[in-house]
């Protein structure tokens, strides 16, 4: 589809400064220098593949912005003077900065090399673009020409102002007759929380065996999914939460086919003191089934025909819970190599470019779990500099959660 989606507006507005902002960011990593003509041509299949696209905005009341394509692109850059190894999520933190996706470029490939011989490179986009699935479609797409399905072409500006508002309206007067329910007042923990003066987040990734964390899950009753979203819930509890139950969101891959967009929904779980990985499996095959919804029936789509500030006021803290739990799944084969150059580590997350210690969302932990061939990664943000102060104690917090587990993992 070739107009913006109810949460490609959500993550269209944080990036203009209403909400957290987030940037997905794909990192690899090689034992060697990557030539940099090979990156060239990722970057030219990038380039003219689905992330080179930019917002239009329709200047009919209603009609939902646009997707146009837009080659325009940040040049790809390799950092020739080695970085030290131990500071590759630093540099990979700074790639998030100025990416527009309205104005473009949404999206950057750069690399640098690394002080032990190796290199590391990394795609970062505007989660506008994209989700965590879609980027790792999206290299997919560039390293092995395997074609993604094309936007579907969208009616005229005024055809589609017609259409949403005839869902919106028709939509809140059904809803107006069966009763809004009063919307529940943000509890304490939801508001933005201060987090004094110093960097509002730190990052971590660990490599763990995929036979080992598959061995723990089945051990316990659980899956590998129920097992991640156990060991980030216990993580949180050992950094110094005080509730006795945690608000877990879950995304869910909702895509139907390949395609480089936002296809997905939320759901949540709520995860007390004793819950083990296969009490969570139950109750996460439920909370599937009952996805996050608007209040009260009205329909979503009211966010894309108010103002923005509105929009936002309406929707604000939509999706954010104690802790996310993203399982990307399983990362395509052909990451597994850039070229003749095998990968000794591959990791997705979400980074927050310009988030201020001042204005911290609710969510205090960011889990997103990937896996290719025999290894799964666990890549980990805190946004709770007080509990978390350092990237060094949220690494030694992971290794002890796995370790209570069973579990190691190496540190990138």
């Amino acid at each position: 589809m070739d107009r913006l989606s109810v949460l490609d507006e959500i993550f269209l507005r944080s990036h203009r400064g209403m909400g957290t902002p987030i940037v997905l960011q794909g990192l690899w990593r090689t034992a060697e220098p990557v030539h940099p003509a090979l990156l060239w041509r990722v970057h030219r299949d990038l380039r003219t593949g689905p992330l080179g696209r930019r917002v239009v905005r329709s200047l009919v009341p209603g009609a939902r912005p646009r997707w146009q394509p837009n080659q325009s692109a940040y040049p790809f850059t390799m950092v020739q003077e080695p970085i030290p190894a131990g500071a590759v999520l630093d540099w990979a933190d700074r790639q998030g900065a100025d990416l527009n996706p309205e104005t473009g470029p949404g999206w950057r490939l750069s690399a640098a090399r690394l002080d032990d011989g190796g290199c590391v490179v990394a795609l970062t986009c505007s989660h506008a673009l994209a989700d965590g699935r879609a980027l790792t479609l999206a290299i997919d797409n560039a390293l092995s020409g395997i074609p993604l399905a094309a936007p579907v072409a969208g009616h005229s500006d005024w055809a589609d102002a017609r259409r949403m508002w005839a869902t919106v309206l028709g939509g809140t007067a059904r809803a107006l007759r069966h009763g809004i329910p009063e919307r529940p007042t943000a509890a304490p923990d939801r508001k933005a929380r201060s987090g004094g003066s110093g960097t509002a987040t730190h990052g971590a990734v660990l490599a763990i065996p995929a036979r080992d964390w598959n061995r723990v899950a089945v051990s316990h009753g659980g899956t590998a999914n129920s097992l991640f979203v156990h060991l980030i819930a216990n993580m949180l509890w050992a950094s110094g939460f005080p509730g006795d139950t945690i608000a877990a969101s879950l995304p869910v891959d909702t895509r139907d086919e390949p395609r480089v967009d936002n296809d997905m929904s939320m759901t949540e779980v709520a995860i007390i003191r004793d819950d083990t990985p296969a009490s969570l499996r139950r109750k996460a095959r439920s909370a599937y089934e009952h996805r996050m919804t608007s209040p009260g029936g009205i329909p979503e789509e009211i966010l894309q025909v108010m103002p923005d500030r509105w929009a936002y006021r309406l929707a604000k803290g939509a999706g954010e819970r104690d802790i996310l739990c993203s399982n990307i799944g399983n990362l395509p084969e052909s990451l597994l190599a850039l070229g003749p150059h095998a990968c000794t580590g591959l990791a997705a997350r979400a980074i927050h470019p310009g988030l201020r210690p001042d204005a911290l969302p609710r969510t205090r932990l960011s889990g997103y779990l990937t896996r290719i061939a025999d290894t799964y990664t666990l890549s980990l943000v805190s946004l709770d500099p007080e509990a978390i102060p350092t990237a060094d104690a949220l690494t030694a917090l992971a290794q002890s959660a796995l370790a209570d587990m069973g579990l190691s993992g190496t540190p990138w």
